[in-house]
């Protein structure tokens, strides 16, 4: 197995040294860093507008209670987030808020590349979220859908033709051996017909990664938080990989492929 010598690296949430996670100044933080591309969340306010916010629950880093999905979008726009130490003050209010979909594209939307992730479970997210992306459609070749659930991204597919999705998969757990995972990684991504699978760093080896290539799909890593576990999929010809330390691993993508020979 050749060793990579170019590597896509994604922000994951954006980069949340100086700002909230999946917030735009988090997003232009990997912009300026340098990343290739953000992943970002996508759930549904109580009147159906598609935000960008990861946690069922917005008292997990906002000052609103309860679950998102009990708020309209002008409350959920108006919470406020948790002081955790980011060392700066907003600019605004404006600047620290939970964004929506369509805030996002128009803001970094054709310059940097975006995972979208659709949380689910809603059936009606992906009509919603595919009205919004369709009317961006100049910037698909920068944009790719993705979610845990294959329906989901079925649904994606018939709405918005040409659009990239792919399937994440989940961490295994302690039992599943190498051959499970494997087995798991294509049958979903069957299920779901992905372009590419995202596994976690653990557990991946050549045979694995060798196996799900021959079914035709690729094969992006996320967690890979540290220079060791870069080099490791490097070495194993990974070409996209996500992380919550997206200025280390930026930097460490650009030294160590600058350091491989081209095959």
């Amino acid at each position: 197995m050749a060793r990579a010598n170019t590597v896509d690296v994604v922000a994951h949430r954006g980069v949340a040294d100086h700002a909230p996670e999946n917030t735009l100044p988090a997003f232009l933080r990997a912009l300026a860093v340098g990343a290739d591309a953000v992943e970002l969340d996508v759930r549904l306010t109580r009147d159906r507008v598609p935000v960008v916010y990861h946690y069922y629950y917005l008292d997990e880093i906002t000052t609103l209670p309860g679950p998102i999905y009990n708020y309209t979008l002008d409350q959920v726009q108006a919470a406020r987030f948790l002081p955790t130490g980011y060392g700066t003050e907003p600019a605004s209010a404006d600047d620290w808020r939970i964004p929506t979909l369509t805030e996002v594209l128009d803001v970094i939307g054709g310059k940097i590349g975006l995972e979208i992730e659709i949380k689910g479970p809603d059936p009606e997210a992906p009509g919603i979220v595919a009205e919004v992306i369709a009317k961006y459609r100049p910037l698909w070749d920068g944009i790719e859908v993705t979610s845990f659930e294959p329906m989901l991204l079925r649904d994606i597919q018939q709405r918005c033709p040409g659009l990239t999705t792919d399937l994440l998969m989940p961490q295994p757990p302690d039992w599943m051996r190498q051959d499970v995972l494997t087995y798991e990684a294509i049958q979903r991504g069957r299920l779901a017909g992905a372009q590419a699978v995202h596994l976690p760093a653990t557990k991946l080896s050549p045979a694995v990664v060798s196996a799900i290539r021959s079914h035709g799909f690729d094969i992006h890593v996320w967690d890979v938080n540290d220079e060791e576990t870069l080099a490791h999929m490097l070495d194993l010809d990974i070409r996209r990989v996500c992380t919550d330390n997206a200025p280390q691993i930026v930097n460490a993508a650009r030294r160590m492929t600058s350091a491989t020979p081209s095959s």
